[in-house]
């Protein structure tokens, strides 16, 4: 435990906590609602965010929360119109945003952001001041889906029963692939723009493998997100490896370890029910 020592090691393990608590929290919902290759756009469009506020000369992060909502807030409004399938849209805001960001960044002479820590994840350069941002932002995501927690799980499961109940499910849509947003830029000095994805991903399917209920399945995926960002980040500092592709291997590693014994299981129960139909017999 001598890493522990260090002062950079030290910030790394408490935002790899922070970061752990809030993207299971929205993972469920991603998964629930099938908005995994949605993330994978968003975080794409936080790339051209962070370019332009570099090139603009404002907080890169900022920039990212700005760019990456209204990103989501086009791609729910032009899908929603069914003038362009939902896959369509991403797919676009996939290439402009991140052409976009190369031409920003091929602009501005003097560009000095970690361009491959933004693109994979650098959590061992993380700062006071990200701490106190991801802390705060954080905070207002979880806020909010807190208030909203019904809401969204009928958003997630029978959206048509919510417009019978008089529920405004269009724009709580809308506030979801914001919170998503917000989540993505905050996980990119974690994870990486690249991979940012896998943390909105694997923690509620690796939890939805042995559990139904939603409070099981959200507390098992913040588990399983604190188990795996902090075992990465170990992994790194010894192994002398990217931080973000750690976390994301042992993520992957933890789901089909999950997937093997599912079966494994599933297989046993239906050999037991058949030998005992047959003994029945």
């Amino acid at each position: 435990m001598e890493i522990l020592q260090y002062t950079f090691m030290q910030r790394a393990l408490v935002v790899g906590l922070l970061i752990s608590v809030l993207c299971p929290v929205i993972s469920f919902f991603v998964v629930n609602r099938n908005l995994g290759f949605i993330g994978v756009g968003i975080a794409h469009a936080a790339f051209g965010g962070m370019a332009l506020g570099s090139f603009l000369g404002v907080d890169p992060v900022s920039a990212s929360v700005i760019f990456s909502g209204a990103s989501a807030l086009g791609i729910a409004r032009v899908s929603r119109s069914k003038r362009v399938s939902e896959d369509t849209a991403i797919g676009m805001l996939f290439s402009a945003a991140m052409a976009l960001g190369v031409v920003l960044i091929g602009l501005k002479k003097d560009y000095t952001i970690d361009l491959f820590g933004y693109l994979f994840g650098n959590i061992l350069a993380v700062t006071r001041g990200d701490i106190i941002t991801i802390a705060v932002m954080g905070t207002v995501v979880l806020i909010v889906v807190s208030v909203f927690f019904k809401e969204f799980l009928l958003l997630c499961f029978d959206e048509e029963y919510g417009q019978t109940l008089g529920l405004p499910m269009v724009p709580l849509y809308y506030l979801l692939l914001v919170l998503i947003a917000i989540t993505v830029v905050l996980a990119m000095k974690v994870i990486g723009i690249v991979l940012v994805s896998a943390l909105l991903i694997l923690p509620a399917a690796t939890a939805q493998m042995w559990f139904r209920d939603y409070r099981a399945v959200i507390i098992v995926s913040i588990v399983i997100s604190l188990c795996t960002v902090v075992s990465g980040l170990f992994a790194s500092y010894y192994l002398n490896i990217a931080s973000g592709a750690s976390i994301v291997l042992i993520g992957t590693a933890l789901f089909l370890v999950s997937g093997f014994f599912k079966i494994r299981r599933r297989r046993k129960i239906e050999t037991s029910l058949e030998t005992g139909k047959r003994a029945a017999s």
